[in-house]
């Protein structure tokens, strides 16, 4: 201990005092039950201890030259070839460590791949992925690795940045024979029913995120909008929720759908149908009545 000590002091130039504070503070930092806090300190002292390995390395390396610009014009030419990708990699973690584009914890789509950011690395993030195969945004159970330099080539959508709800629609097709209107005010009640609670959250968020964002959203509150299609009315919902209960007040959006639409006579659900024709029954006779 003494060895490393003296070396620690002579080498980094850490006192013993601080040695000793820096020891307490690591074992302090393993006693947290926090799993979150153990991941950030986690991650400090790896940066830590890498960027005090790089001055370290860089010291013995330095002594044997007589200036930095020697020691820069051996190796700059080999590693911007050699290192290319890798130093990328290394540009884009300090991008998203600088400018936060996204955090641990965040929902982010890029490069065709969505899901929730469970680790950021020197060269990679990872992803616990969403969608694919599995409807309304739900886990697939896989987890995806992703190069930090895509940060540079591809977009970044956010779920949770800046405005952190999302608008979904729920559309319903009832039959043109239907009371479409009685439809529309039902329709409207259960959106009301779901989503009117999140109004005055949403309008709150959306007044601290247009500080930094030219977000401009006049209407917040649930609407039902009326389209056709050739089989029906279309009675499409649309409401504000957070993305990870998308699924969940989809769910509870057709459950009370299906029980109200029961209720109703003269409101029927749509669906495409087949209608066959006999043309010997249905057609026009042929011929001339005195043949």
């Amino acid at each position: 201990m003494a060895t490393v000590r003296d070396w620690l002091q002579d080498r980094v130039g850490l006192s013993p005092a601080v040695q000793m504070h820096l020891l307490v503070t690591v074992i302090v930092i393993a006693g947290l039950t926090d799993p979150w806090s153990r991941y950030r300190w986690r991650k400090t002292i790896t940066y830590l201890t890498l960027a005090i390995a790089v001055l370290v390395i860089g010291r013995e390396w330095l002594e044997g030259f007589k200036s930095l610009a020697t020691f820069l014009g051996l190796v700059s030419a080999g590693i911007a070839i050699a290192l290319k990708d890798p130093l990328t990699n290394l540009a884009g973690w300090a991008f998203i460590v600088w400018r936060r584009p996204f955090e641990v914890g965040d929902r982010i789509e890029i490069a065709k791949h969505k899901g929730d950011v469970i680790d950021i690395r020197l060269f990679q993030f990872t992803l616990n992925e969403i969608g694919v195969w599995v409807d309304a945004d739900q886990s697939t159970g896989r987890i995806v690795h992703i190069p930090n330099q895509q940060v540079f080539t591809e977009p970044v959508a956010n779920y949770d940045k800046g405005f952190k709800y999302i608008w979904n629609e729920v559309p319903v097709l009832v039959t043109y024979e239907s009371n479409w209107r009685k439809a529309k005010e039902i329709l409207t009640a259960i959106a009301f029913k779901h989503a009117e609670h999140l109004t005055a959250e949403a309008e709150r968020d959306l007044l601290a995120a247009s500080q930094q964002f030219l977000i401009n959203y006049k209407k917040l509150t649930p609407i039902v909008y009326t389209s056709t299609a050739a089989s029906g009315i279309v009675l499409t919902i649309r409401y504000l929720i957070e993305p990870r209960r998308r699924r969940g007040t989809v769910s509870a959006i057709w459950d009370d759908i299906l029980t109200e639409f029961a209720k109703a006579q003269d409101v029927d659900l749509a669906y495409h149908t087949v209608r066959s024709f006999s043309n010997p029954i249905e057609g026009k006779i042929i011929g001339t009545p005195e043949a």
